[in-house]
């Protein structure tokens, strides 16, 4: 609890203060006393927050002195350090280049001079990302006990859910780098749009790198509108380089298809440096996708629309090395097939692709007929046709077709419809080939692996 004294003439009076959630605690008397205690609850944690960095800066404006601590668990940011400090220039430094650590480090040394723990945060860091052996372990220790000391200006609002486990993050050179939130359980009171909202407005998330969304709701539709809705109306973050919504465990968290990405479009202005998106769920919408600095793109659906699969297929994805789509069951609401992605299948709009997963597809034997005259097969790398209907019949194309795919340092199989004939046929297909957890074959009834 950060404690502030007033000694001045006969006055020797101590003030205390503790910011937690929506509410705050006080204590006040004289020195060597117990004193009285005051418990205030507002409508929001911004609305706590503000009124606690007004208190503190009155009572310091009166005299009152900020005393140090000496235990690791004190709280004592206080002042001008629970706002934080703020230098424009030298965070326009950062941005032009996230990479460079002389950047962090010269605002860490003017963060120290304001008294701003974020800068011996910086220090700390950097120190620790030089030591080896036990002075590695040392750093990392005084790394956790700086942030947990200091948890009120570099969490704020952030705290409790942090606290919970419910928010997670990364910390990198003073700055949260990577961050992940979602509901614990079924128990859980998180708004996860709100919090989304918070961390995004955080002076410790300014040059966000990672973003991860797991579960926004367990009692209903799990559905990412007010996620995606938060991030386009944040504004553009540059910084942020991978962007994963529905992280979530399936079936035991939700089923894939009871969980909606629905659409993503307002994103792509806002993230212009996105390198990685990862969306799993259903009802997924691209519209025209605009993300030039892409390298990898995952979707992971249950049924996936035609809508998105033509947009997918018509994208211009000049640098994008990864590419990776989850059709789904028609009975899920999964449309298209061979003829739908052929733009894909010709190389079009995707000069640096190295990886192609065309998954969890009902249409895997047309693949095997499609593959080994596609153009784009060529300049790949690994070929993922997992989790789909491939029958010894698409096996025996594949295999009277082996020359088209020797080149290819790895493929994938597992998950199919594959009997112990057919997955011998496909396992000599290139050095390395995966073709295991084949599930029963039913000509009456052929079915992507994942649907619901």
């Amino acid at each position: 609890m950060p404690r502030y004294e007033f000694k001045e003439g006969s006055s020797n009076k101590f003030w205390e203060i503790t910011l937690e959630g929506n509410s705050f605690t006080a204590k006040w008397g004289r020195i060597g006393t117990d004193g009285q205690e005051k418990t205030q609850e507002f409508d929001s944690e911004e609305a706590a927050q503000k009124e606690y960095d007004k208190l503190v800066r009155e009572k310091e404006k009166k005299g009152y002195a900020l005393v140090e601590g000496d235990g690791e668990d004190d709280d004592e940011d206080g002042g001008k350090s629970v706002t934080g400090a703020s230098n424009p220039e030298l965070e326009a430094a950062i941005l032009k280049d996230p990479d460079d650590a002389d950047a962090y480090l010269v605002y860490g040394d003017w963060l120290q001079a304001q008294g701003d723990p974020r800068g011996e945060l910086i220090a700390l860091q950097h120190a620790q990302g030089k030591a080896t052996g036990a002075e590695a372990s040392t750093a990392k220790r005084q790394v956790n006990a700086h942030i947990k000391k200091h948890q009120a200006l570099l969490l704020g609002g952030l705290t409790k859910a942090w606290s919970d486990e419910e928010l997670s993050v990364e910390w990198h050179l003073g700055f949260i780098r990577e961050a992940r939130i979602a509901k614990g359980d079924y128990d859980s009171e998180l708004d996860v749009p709100e919090t989304l909202k918070k961390l995004l407005a955080h002076p410790s998330a300014r040059f966000l790198r990672s973003l991860t969304v797991g579960m926004v709701d367990m009692d209903g539709e799990n559905s990412y509108d007010d996620v995606t809705e938060v991030i386009a109306k944040g504004g553009a973050r540059p910084t942020l380089q991978s962007l994963f919504l529905g992280d979530f465990e399936y079936p035991d968290e939700t089923e894939i298809s009871w969980s909606h990405i629905n659409d993503v479009s307002a994103l792509y202005e806002v993230l212009p440096n996105l390198r990685s998106l990862r969306l799993r769920g259903g009802s997924t919408e691209l519209g025209k996708v605009d993300l030039p600095e892409l390298r990898e793109f995952i979707v992971e659906s249950g049924g996936l629309p035609l809508s998105a699969v033509k947009s997918i297929a018509s994208a211009k994805w000049p640098k994008l090395e990864k590419l990776e789509i989850w059709f789904g069951s028609d009975n899920y609401g999964a449309e298209g097939g061979v003829e739908d992605i052929q733009p894909i299948l010709d190389g079009k709009g995707l000069p640096s692709l190295k990886k192609l997963g065309l998954c969890n597809s009902e249409f895997t034997d047309a693949l095997a007929n499609a593959l080994p005259k596609a153009k784009v097969l060529p300049q790949l790398e690994q070929l993922d046709l997992s989790k789909g209907t491939l029958s010894d019949t698409g096996a025996q194309v594949l295999a009277d077709n082996a020359a088209a795919f020797k080149h290819l340092k790895h493929m994938d199989f597992r998950e199919n419809t594959l009997t112990g004939a057919g997955t011998k046929l496909v396992s000599k297909l290139c050095p390395s080939v995966a073709a295991g957890s084949q599930r029963e074959y039913d000509e009456e009834y052929r079915y992507s692996a994942v649907g619901e």
